[in-house]
């Protein structure tokens, strides 16, 4: 902080051994408010006020009784879902592993795994209300095939929501810039009664992501 009370944006060297992209990560880290803040109230990421922004706006979470978090690592949404509905039961899962968290059960599992949706809802109990996913392929470095990758996991997410939420559940999962493609959004919007695009303001502003939340699932029927 300056003398003037304004914030003043750190300037990272470049080590040895550290790229230049590396620094301005490393910079734009340490002037992220959404980081700092992250620390300061014990949060695991910068990410969880992502989820937080999107149920200010939507209500996702007021009457969460059993979530899904695909893609929990490192647990930011869960300590959310775990603040704004205590009672919650909640299940995640992700590649990687993920530091344990009080009242979440964690796998640490591929999603795409013949075995992973039957484990998840064993370790639930019962339909979910509220199925969150913050899952992205890994990187390649091509953009059309990075897209492809990440749609690819939206597309088995939304599927899994069709074929197990409760009626009247949710559906919350990061797509790209240009939004769910056209299969995808017929699929949501046969089953839901709402289904909006939304970034939140803790998206950084040169993020290619954001959120389709798809509210008050019809049911199989």
């Amino acid at each position: 902080m300056s003398r003037s009370g304004k914030e003043v944006s750190k300037k990272v060297k470049t080590a040895k051994g550290r790229t230049a992209s590396s620094t301005r990560w490393l910079e734009r880290q340490l002037n992220d408010p959404y980081v700092r803040q992250a620390k300061a109230e014990g949060y695991r990421s910068r990410a969880a006020y992502k989820l937080a922004e999107l149920d200010d706006r939507f209500g996702l979470l007021k009457r969460a009784e059993r979530v899904v978090d695909l893609g929990v690592a490192p647990g930011g949404w869960s300590q959310v879902v775990r603040k704004r509905s205590p009672k919650a039961a909640i299940v995640g899962i992700d590649l990687l592993p993920t530091e344990p968290l009080e009242g979440v059960t964690l796998f640490e599992m591929d999603f795409m795994a013949d075995e992973a949706p039957q484990a998840l809802m064993d370790a639930l109990g019962g339909a979910p209300d509220l199925i969150l996913s913050d899952m992205a392929a890994n990187t390649v470095g091509h953009k059309q095939t990075d897209h492809l990758r990440t749609m690819g996991l939206v597309e088995a997410a939304a599927h899994f929501a069709v074929e197990t939420l409760a009626e009247g559940g949710a559906f919350v999962a990061k797509v790209l810039a240009g939004g769910t493609d056209s299969d995808l959004l017929a699929l949501l919007k046969q089953h839901f009664r709402t289904v909006k695009h939304a970034k939140p303001p803790a998206s950084r502003k040169g993020s290619s992501e954001w959120y389709v939340v798809a509210q008050g699932f019809k049911g199989r029927g």
